[in-house]
């Protein structure tokens, strides 16, 4: 019986429930230096930018953007360049950036303004030697105005290409005493209209007459008049051979002022019109206002429309 009881007996399971938290270890201090670590790198990031000029900014932004372009260009360093902060190089006490080590002479790239205008100026010069050639070889080349070749003279001048259309006295360019533009002579300017559209350069227009006195024209319409009107005439010419109409700076009609032939007052070549694609000097100098008395005096020709000059008959004419 006693061995009965003694296998009846419970079994008593004591578990202990520990209280607390336990150790965390040294986790947190590795977190720590990290962040202190991190402030560090941050405070000396914010004084490097602060020391930095605007200048130098630019040029490590361009230097990330275009590294090659940049190295290929060179320069001298990025403290070298005055600041209110201190900073750079070995001296704190400067104010004036790093302080280079040695003699070296950091390299200074001038531009040479006069050499760029001259460069300027002879591209300018092969640009309309081209348009020279390439009206000549049109000219040439189509069989209808082939046979006006002896009516065109084109010329270098100091203001431009100068690109005259003469009279002939069984060829005449327009209908005698008048402004009406014969068909021939329209096939003409159109052609050279669209030649000059593909140019930048802007362009002055001017009419001219013989001496002959125009009927009547003593004190009414006389060869003032008419040679601004045949001038004018060519204008709208040109724009319909697709010249923009902005790149007519000025038209203007000189009667027998300015003879081709001044021993033969009356020859039918004196008879003309006169083109002139300006280079870039001569349109300044006509749109630069010139001072009187000290003042300056406003453009008499606006930029934006062509206009139509009529001058006096000179004395004796």
């Amino acid at each position: 019986m006693a061995g009965d009881a003694k296998k009846l007996q419970p079994i008593i399971v004591k578990r202990i429930k520990r209280g607390g938290h336990g150790h965390h270890g040294g986790a947190w201090k590795i977190a720590y230096a990290d962040f202190v670590t991190a402030m560090m790198a941050f405070f000396l990031l914010m004084w490097l930018l602060g020391s930095t000029t605007e200048g130098d900014k630019k040029g490590i932004a361009d230097y990330f953007s275009a590294p090659l372009k940049l190295s290929m260009l060179g320069g001298s360093g990025s403290g070298d360049a005055s600041h209110v902060v201190k900073g750079g190089g070995q001296d704190l006490t400067r104010t004036t950036g790093q302080v280079k080590r040695g003699e070296v002479q950091a390299e200074r790239k001038t531009i040479n303004l006069k050499a760029l205008r001259d460069e300027q100026i002879r591209a300018e010069v092969s640009r309309l030697r081209s348009l020279q050639k390439r009206l000549e070889g049109e000219i040439q080349s189509n069989p209808a105005l082939a046979q006006f070749r002896s009516q065109i003279l084109l010329e270098m001048t100091r203001d431009g290409l100068r690109i005259q259309i003469v009279d002939a006295q069984n060829r005449p360019m327009f209908a005698s005493g008048s402004a009406q533009v014969q068909p021939y002579m329209q096939e003409l300017l159109h052609k050279i209209g669209a030649a000059l559209a593909e140019e930048p350069n802007r362009l002055t227009l001017e009419g001219h007459t013989d001496a002959t006195p125009f009927a009547g024209g003593v004190r009414g319409y006389s060869n003032w008049e008419l040679s601004a009107d045949r001038a004018n005439a060519s204008r709208r010419e040109l724009l319909a051979g697709g010249l923009p109409d902005e790149r007519v700076l000025r038209v203007q009609g000189l009667a027998a002022s300015q003879l081709l032939k001044r021993e033969q007052p009356d020859d039918p070549t004196n008879r003309r019109i006169s083109i002139v694609v300006m280079n870039r000097e001569a349109e300044d100098a006509m749109l630069r206002p010139q001072p009187v008395d000290g003042a300056a005096a406003e453009p008499s020709i606006r930029p934006d429309k062509p206009s139509v000059v009529s001058s006096p008959p000179l004395p004796g004419r």
